[in-house]
Formats: C-alpha cells, sequence, structure tokens
C-alpha cells in the first residue's frame, strides 16, 4: 500500500498529464463540442483506480456529447498514462462530470438575487433599526 502523500503526488501527476491529453492528444471530436477541464483525480489506495472528475462548460448536448467522447477515448487515455507516468500498473480509469462549478454559481445567483429583493423591499432598512422592532413588536 502506498503512503497518502505519495497516493496523492500521483494522483495530480495523472491529472496534469490527462489535461494535456484532452486539451492536445485526444482526437475525438465529440471532446471539443464543450470547454472541458480536469478538476480532480481520486485515486484508490492501492493505485489501481482513478476517478477523474471532469467540469464541462456548454449545453447538455455538448455534455453528453463530450461525456461519451471521454469515454470511448478511455483505453487511450489509460495507455498513454502507462507510457507518460512510470508505475508498475497503469490505473483504470474512469470519468465522472464534475457539476459542483454549476451547482457554486447557482448558489451565488440566488444569494444575489435575495440580496437584491431585500434591497427593493426595504427589509434592510428595517432590520438596521432595532429600536423600531422593540417599540412596536407584539412579542
Amino acid at each position: 500500500m502506498a503512503t497518502d502523500r505519495r497516493v496523492a503526488r500521483v494522483a495530480e501527476l495523472i491529472k496534469r498529464e490527462i489535461s494535456q491529453m484532452v486539451m492536445s492528444g485526444i482526437k475525438d471530436d465529440r471532446v471539443g463540442m464543450g470547454m472541458v477541464s480536469i478538476t480532480d483525480v481520486k485515486l484508490s489506495g492501492d493505485m489501481q483506480h482513478a476517478k477523474v472528475y471532469v467540469s464541462i462548460y456548454g449545453t447538455d448536448e455538448a455534455r453528453e456529447g463530450t461525456m461519451a467522447g471521454l469515454q470511448s477515448a478511455t483505453g487511450y487515455v489509460r495507455s498513454e498514462l502507462g507510457r507518460r507516468v512510470r508505475l508498475r500498473r497503469t490505473p483504470e480509469v474512469l470519468f465522472v462530470e464534475d457539476r459542483s462549478l454549476e451547482r457554486g454559481t447557482q448558489v451565488l445567483g440566488l444569494i444575489n438575487r435575495l440580496t437584491d429583493d431585500r434591497k427593493t423591499s426595504g427589509v434592510e432598512e428595517w432590520l438596521d433599526q432595532p429600536e423600531d422592532l422593540n417599540e412596536g413588536s407584539m412579542l
């Protein structure tokens, strides 16, 4: 079993190499449909399995096409990894779509909308004056 530090270093190296492959090595046209970035690589403790998290910017159609292209290029990616990264055994590669950036953008949009709604409805002015709340409260 490899140490945690070694697993993290190898995962980072795999992330860098696969990022380069996505930019210039994979010839499948479907991979270029959306803007693709490798967000993370989770490597198992025995370094036999690598989950590659992929963020895809584009339409749902582009996302599906890009994921299909990446799935079909898995063999190429694994063989290139074996050539570029010298390990006893090259890990199995599994591509997983990462939608955390999209969810984060949605949450920020909701927060901004709430802030704008508070400004237009005067709720912030009401909250800033606690003495008015105490005088007229029915609590």
